[in-house]
Order: structure tokens, then C-alpha cells, then sequence
């Protein structure tokens, strides 16, 4: 079983600080990373076992009280999530490039966890609000159909939310183009 991954984002940068502490006193977690997010919110991401998960959230939310924009649980989360968001994947080559812009975090992560769960593709990246003015984005490799495959996958996870600004496949990335997403 995968771990669980749960977000918290808070309208208030103190306010996300002390909930995070909440959050770590609360369960054995692991704080994946928690910064500040334009426009002035505070992030906070973290994993572990389902209920600890859970109960370090539930912590977090009270904390977090009238500054909780939003909060998100994925149990099972895909293995690729934590490395795209921290950085970390590891891609050697890039196929088709498969991108998707979201307005929110936690919608931005659910599509991401959606795609890599659909087909065969590697996560390159996933970037979150930071100097991005609130909005968020992740990218994907792999083969054009398992890439289009992927990118429905997402659309679908998300597409009752209303926020997504928009999804591109690239059938053969030029190596210029392949060279800066690495």
C-alpha cells in the first residue's frame, strides 16, 4: 500500500505555520513541504500511514480555523507525486510532453495522482502556486497515447471543479524544448 498524502492551504501565512505545527504534534507524518504561496497563503503537505494521515489533517483544519482555503487526502497516492513535487523525478528522456494548468493546488495534485494511475507516463514535475500567482501545473512523458490517456485521466478527476486553464499534448517535443524540462 502506497502512502497517503494530505494538503492544507491557508488564506493566513501565521496561521499556516501554527497549523503545520498542529499537524506534526498530531501524528507521525512526514512534512513533505510547507511554504508560502502567492498570493500571501501558506501550503502545508504531508504523508504517511491513511489515519495518521487523516488525524494530522483533521488537527491542521482545526488550527487553521477561518483561514482554510482549501484541504486535500489522496490515499494510495501514486509513487511519482512526492519526487515531481519536491523535484526529484527521476526522467531520463522526454517523449511526448503532456502539460496541465489548474487555478488550485489540491486540484493540480488529484490530476496528477489521476494521470500517473491511468497510463504509463513519468511525472517531470509538478509545481505548486509558488511564483506562479496562485495557479498551479504539472508535466508528463511518455508515449503520445499513453501521454493523451494520462492528460484525459486528469481532465476527468478534475473537470466538475472549474479549474482547469488549460491541457496541451505534444506528440514530439523539440529537444530544445525537451532539454528545459529536464
Amino acid at each position: 500500500m502506497q502512502p497517503s498524502i494530505g494538503l492544507i492551504e491557508s488564506n493566513s501565512i501565521a496561521k499556516g505555520i501554527e497549523a503545520s505545527d498542529a499537524m506534526m504534534k498530531t501524528a507521525g507524518v512526514e512534512l513533505v513541504d510547507a511554504y508560502a504561496i502567492c498570493p500571501g497563503k501558506y501550503l502545508i503537505l504531508i504523508a504517511g500511514a491513511l489515519s495518521d494521515v487523516q488525524s494530522s489533517m483533521d488537527s491542521g483544519a482545526e488550527m487553521a480555523a477561518g483561514t482554510l482555503i482549501d484541504k486535500m487526502l489522496i490515499p494510495n497516492v501514486s509513487p511519482q507525486i512526492v519526487p515531481a513535487i519536491l523535484g526529484t523525478s527521476e526522467v531520463d528522456d522526454i517523449e511526448a510532453v503532456g502539460v496541465l494548468e489548474t487555478f488550485t493546488v489540491a486540484s493540480c495534485i488529484r490530476a496528477a495522482d489521476a494521470a500517473a494511475k491511468a497510463a504509463s507516463v513519468k511525472l517531470i514535475e509538478i509545481r505548486l502556486a509558488k511564483g506562479l500567482g496562485g495557479k498551479s501545473f504539472f508535466t508528463l512523458t511518455g508515449e503520445v497515447g499513453a501521454a493523451r490517456a494520462a492528460m484525459n485521466a486528469a481532465v476527468k478527476e478534475i473537470k466538475d471543479d472549474g479549474v482547469i486553464v488549460h491541457k496541451v499534448v505534444i506528440p514530439q517535443a523539440h529537444k530544445e524544448l525537451r532539454r528545459t524540462l529536464l
